[in-house]
């Protein structure tokens, strides 16, 4: 007779065991000594949590669509508004394997960092992320091992495409509630670090940088009458204080400054983007507070196989919805462990926002859902991430500087459950001439100033 070491719900019951304890990542053993060598990981968790084929007992299995017939057996892998956008939305998705080698994870630069700063990070007194030695933060994932919800959120707040700088051409489509597409436009997202570079401090070691953390842009170059509309947040280092924001727009002909905590509305007309949203972290995460890690779970997750280099601007194909284009196609696949944090906005008193949700996959401590609540608690908004390297097919297309593949966001779907309007856009290639990239040379001059957003929008 086979004794079973671990039963069917041993990998479950770990995980709500674990809770908010400071409790390390891994189950059958810790992981990230495996990833700092390497290894797979297979070896930290039990194969129910690294098998949908297994926590479902077979009832979904890899290479399956997940649709509204077989949703409920993974009702507890999704965040709520996904679920019901499958059950009752004609939303899809299918999964693909789990990934376990965490290299494809990762820009392996930042990775490599990651590994070779592990316990030098500490929070400060006031909160803030330091090293050791009480300098700036010096690259990579400051907590592989959170052992708080604040932890859990420096590592996605410090540095939030996981380059020192990138340049995203976006295309956007905003959907209303009939299905229909209700706007459309083209915008570059631009950001840059100046603390927490893994290149070092390069061109930002003068004196009006060094409280700083990033400066980031949005310029929109389509339709005709938002082209040249920009914003530009400047972030301190200190997460106490609230970034700058300045913006151009078309109509005052000049650059005039907003207001410092305007964050909860949309960029332009039809979209349901806010600045908060931006890689759940849109805001200095000391202006939020309350953070608490509610639990730990498995989730499906869009981590791979999800780049679409192989098709026009590598926009997806689309499904669902009342006309059949509200989704973009999907893979998702097993997430073993995800710490779930709330947190509520306290620094903005007139916020919309009541309380958010995040899912924080522990391979590399990078959301893959994000949810809001009103204030009076009902759903308001989920902001769905998509990840993966430009690889198609086993082929690797776009490559960082050291060779390996390019890792980065493809697509988001933002979905304001209360107006059932939908914000879906694509990394794509290139808007209006200009191309996505990592690590562009010249960026703050070009995008990342007053004067520069000025010289975009005239």
């Amino acid at each position: 007779m086979l004794i079973r070491k671990y039963d069917f719900n041993y990998g479950r019951r770990e995980l709500m065991a674990k809770g908010a304890m400071l409790a390390g990542t891994g189950l059958l053993s810790p992981l990230w000594p495996l990833i700092a060598n390497g290894a797979d990981i297979t070896k930290a968790y039990p194969e129910e949590l690294l098998s949908v084929d297994a926590y479902t007992k077979g009832a979904i299995k890899t290479g399956d669509i997940v649709d509204a017939s077989n949703v409920d057996h993974v009702k507890p892998l999704i965040a709520p508004i996904m679920y019901t956008q499958i059950k009752e939305m004609g939303r899809r998705i299918k999964i693909v394997p789990t990934v376990t080698d965490v290299s494809k994870m990762f820009p392996n630069a930042f990775l490599q960092a990651s590994v070779s700063n592990v316990g030098k990070a500490k929070l400060d007194a006031d909160g803030n992320v330091t090293t050791t030695s009480g300098g700036h933060w010096i690259g990579g994932l400051p907590f592989t091992e959170p052992k708080s919800a604040l932890e859990v959120f420096s590592n996605l707040t410090l540095s939030w495409g996981r380059h020192d700088n990138a340049i995203y051409a976006i295309k956007d489509q905003d959907m209303g509630p009939d299905g229909e597409v209700s706007y459309e436009y083209d915008f570059v997202w631009v950001e840059e670090n100046v603390a927490c570079r893994l290149g070092g401090i390069g061109p930002y070691a003068g004196p009006q940088h060094q409280d700083k953390l990033r400066y980031q842009t949005v310029v929109f170059t389509a339709p005709a009458d938002s082209k040249g509309t920009a914003y530009l947040s400047t972030w301190y280092y200190d997460q106490r204080k609230f970034p700058d924001l300045v913006g151009y727009v078309p109509a005052f002909k000049r650059v005039r400054k907003f207001p410092t905590n305007q964050r909860f509305e949309p960029l332009v007309a039809g979209m349901t983007l806010y600045l908060s949203d931006a890689w759940a972290a849109g805001d200095p995460m000391l202006t939020w507070g309350d953070y608490k890690i509610v639990g730990r779970q498995p989730m499906l997750g869009p981590v791979s196989e999800n780049w679409h280099g192989d098709l026009d601007n590598y926009i997806a194909p689309t499904h669902g919805g009342p006309k059949g284009k509200t989704f973009f196609e999907i893979n998702y696949s097993m997430c073993p462990e995800c710490i779930v944090v709330d947190a509520t906005p306290t620094g903005y008193p007139r916020a919309p926002v009541g309380r958010k949700r995040v899912w924080v996959d522990v391979r590399n401590m990078q959301f893959v859902a994000y949810e809001t609540y009103d204030r009076r608690d009902q759903s308001l908004k989920s902001f769905e991430p998509v990840w993966g390297q430009r690889v198609v097919n086993g082929q690797v297309l776009m490559k960082e500087r050291d060779g390996t593949p390019v890792w980065s966001w493809t697509h988001v779907h933002s979905h304001d459950i209360q107006t059932n309007r939908m914000t879906r856009f694509t990394h794509a290639k290139e808007v209006g001439g200009v191309e996505s990239g990592f690590n562009v040379d010249g960026l703050y001059d070009k995008y990342l100033t007053a004067q520069a957003i000025n010289r975009l929008g005239t």
